[in-house]
């Protein structure tokens, strides 16, 4: 068993579920002389900046977040949601917690994925406000979290694929591509990816990363399902979510097909 202390998404219990972590016990917690800010680059460009903390040597300072008592095997599932090694580093912080301070895993990140232009989009912040107000954090973080500036992005068209003739995929196909993934019914291929992508491949390679996203969406309860995606029942939220992943693989990746569900 850890303690595991998270100051961002994973302060939603969704979220933390989303990723495979169903934690024994959870309870509020504060990280004193360090500060919160929204500086770790996301993979995709749209969704902004995500939750980093930076030690400030003020005792003034303060992180809140959610200690949750986890599993051994679950480090593995949390070192994979982190990008652990290339996006963020695994550290160990003292926080403290109504029942007394407590030693706990926390991540930081990396320097190569920092960058101070980067703002939250409204999307990632309402999930750490849900998480917050759920743990029962300081009513005055909670709203400074929902008075954060965000980053605001143009609503999508919907995505038409590339006109041309290309091939069908199932999942038996795709998983024999590791270079492939798939998305709300399209394939692309990620070989060519710049050397940012490179550390996804090894996720979404082989894999239709439809639910993944859904159940990373504000709106998620984590109830979504692959009935629900194969028969295109996707809320106004849900299907703009898409598109919008579907734009970002499209300009990372290329396209390579259609993939069927049945």
């Amino acid at each position: 068993m850890f303690w595991y202390f998270g100051y961002g998404s994973n302060m939603d219990m969704t979220s933390l579920r989303a990723k495979g972590v169903e934690p024994h016990r959870s309870r509020r917690a504060a990280l004193h002389g360090w500060r919160l800010r929204f500086n770790v680059q996301h993979f995709f460009r749209h969704e902004g900046g995500v939750g980093n903390i930076e030690r400030s040597g003020d005792p003034s300072d303060v992180v809140r977040g959610v200690l949750h008592l986890c599993e051994d095997a679950h480090m593995a599932l949390l070192d994979a949601a982190e990008a652990y090694g290339h996006g963020y580093d695994r550290i160990e912080v003292t926080v403290d917690t109504d029942e007394g301070p407590q030693r706990a895993v926390a991540y930081a990140g990396l320097p190569a994925f920092l960058n101070d232009g980067c703002l939250p989009t409204q999307r990632y912040l309402n999930i750490l406000v849900q998480g917050a107000a759920h743990a029962g954090l300081d009513a005055t973080y909670v709203d400074a979290l929902r008075r954060h500036p965000v980053q605001t992005n143009p609503e999508p068209p919907p995505f038409v694929p590339p006109p041309g003739n290309y091939p069908v995929f199932d999942a038996e196909e795709l998983a024999r591509r590791p270079q492939y993934t798939a998305l709300a019914g399209c394939v692309f291929d990620m070989s060519a990816a710049r050397e940012y992508h490179r550390y996804l491949q090894r996720f979404f390679g082989g894999r239709d990363m439809t639910l993944f996203h859904l159940k990373r969406l504000d709106q998620s309860d984590g109830s979504e399902t692959l009935d629900d995606v194969r028969h295109g029942r996707f809320t106004p939220a849900q299907r703009r979510y898409l598109d919008e992943y579907l734009y970002a693989y499209m300009h990372e990746y290329a396209y390579a097909g259609r993939f069927v569900y049945e």
